[in-house]
Order: structure tokens, then sequence, then C-alpha cells
């Protein structure tokens, strides 16, 4: 054992702690995966000024060693999330894999490579028409575009009332995702749209049955991380083990199911290198 004086919380419900317990017994048996914003990195009011949070990486390789993977589950570009991750070439992620796009897009530490599927033509299209559609609803001032390649997303934190420019472009924009053949992903001021059929619970399921592992820790803080959520589940109906956690409290509908609520990315990083330190 070494010096971290962080200690290792408990889960509150018994499955988490039965995956813990598993965790701990036979870690390269799992798969530890992650959201970014807002799980390893904090949420800021710019997306492109988002990093993770500079305990999260020394966790995430020190944890690595000891499980069968790491992965990061995330809807930006794949690239984008290892570049603002700082993922790239740390001694310890030699095998880290980012599944961008909701796992549409693909990254991995052993090739530096991301493979990308070709763009849904709707997006394009949906993009074209957003700045219509904010100077309609009297949303353009303080929203923020950003550009995923895969997606589009209309940020409200910047906004001088967000929760009201939130709630009042999410029917409009979840019209015009419709009529593109896309889907609306709303987060925490955030509405993301995107092609159906791909989301963090198939990507999760995807890449733990590709692993081989019998146990998965999952960690999100948003609305889109509620499919992982639901496939964590799924695993442990088929007699995987499997531990939830949340970072955060803002998004109580991810919080109430989780079996760790932990306060914030700084909180889960301690806890990362906590079970890194109890496994060595």
């Amino acid at each position: 054992m070494g010096s971290n004086p962080y200690p290792l919380p408990k889960p509150a419900t018994p499955a988490g702690a039965d995956a813990l317990a598993a965790l701990l017994a036979r870690p390269g048996e799992a798969v530890a995966a992650f959201d970014f914003d807002g799980t390893l990195a904090e949420i800021v009011p710019d997306p492109e000024q988002a990093r993770a949070h500079p305990r999260a990486v020394p966790a995430l390789a020190a944890l690595a060693p000891h499980v069968a993977s790491v992965a990061v589950i995330t809807g930006r570009p794949a690239g984008v999330a290892v570049r603002y991750g700082g993922f790239a070439g740390v001694p310890g992620l030699d095998h880290l894999v980012v599944l961008g796009h909701y796992g549409a897009e693909r990254w991995d530490a052993v090739s530096g490579s991301v493979h990308t599927p070709t763009p849904h033509e709707g997006v394009a299209a949906a993009r074209a028409e957003l700045p219509g559609v904010l100077d309609r609803f009297g949303a353009w001032r303080g929203t923020w575009i950003e550009e995923k390649g895969q997606a589009v997303a209309v940020h409200t934190r910047r906004a001088s009332d967000p929760q009201a420019a939130f709630d009042a472009l999410r029917d409009p924009l979840t019209e015009l995702a419709a009529r593109h053949g896309l889907i609306v992903e709303p987060g925490r001021m955030v509405l993301e749209l995107r092609p159906p059929g791909v989301d963090k619970g198939v990507a999760l399921l995807e890449y733990v049955r590709e692993v081989g592992a019998r146990t998965v820790l999952y960690a999100g803080d948003d609305l889109g991380d509620l499919p992982a959520y639901a496939a964590v589940e799924k695993l442990r109906s088929d007699g995987y083990q499997g531990l939830l956690i949340c970072s955060g409290t803002e998004v109580p509908e991810l919080a109430e199911r989780a079996d760790l609520l932990l306060p914030g990315p700084a909180a889960l990083a301690d806890f990362l290198a906590a079970l890194a330190e109890a496994m060595d």
C-alpha cells in the first residue's frame, strides 16, 4: 500500500459494493470507462477550453496497468477528446481507447490513429439552418454552436438566462433534427443534434464484449450517460459485475441510479488514484 491520503469510498448499493470487491479481487477482468466533460474534465462555459483535471490523467495511468482496459466514451470527436485530455503518449496509457461521437469514432493509443465513419448528411443540412433557428427564437445572443463533425451542438451556458434559452430551443431543435434524420441529445445547457442508433450504451456494451471483461466501472455526469448506465444494468442482469459512478449532483436522473456519488472530476481522480493504490 502507498501513501494516498484519499480513502476509498464505499458504494451505497449492494450491487456497487459487489462490483468494487470484484474490481479489487480480479482487476484484470475489468473495463474502466469514463465520460469526458464533467467527469474527467470540469464543465466550463466555453467547451473549447475544457481540459482533463490535472489529477485525472495520472490517476488513469496508475489504474490502467491493473485492469483489462481503460476507455473514454464521449460525444466529442475522438481526436478532440485525446487532445483536450492530454491522453497521447502517456506512460501507463499505452492501450487507452477513446470512443468518440458516442462510439462512432475510435482512437487507440497503440496506433495513435482515429477511425472515422462518413458523416451523416443530415448534420451538414441541420448546421446550415441553425443560425436562422437561433435568430428566429431570440436565442442567438450568448449561444454557442460547436462543430463536432459527426454532430453539431448548441450550448446555452453563456446566455444571459441559460435555462430559458435551453428550454426555448429544445422543441425547435428537436423538430430541426427530425427533418434531417437526426435526434437531439440534451445535456447540461447543451443540445446536440446527431445521427440516431449510436449512444454510449451501445458503445460500452460492444467494447466490454470485445475485451471479454466480466466487471465494468462506468463514470459519467450527464443525461447522455444514461444509456451507458442502462448498459451496465443490462450486463448485471447477465451475470456481470458493474459499478456506476456519478460525477456531481447536477443531473438527478443519473445521481439517483449511481452506486457511488462523487462531487466532481477532482474527487473522481482521487478515487481512481486510491483504487489503483489498493490494487498494488
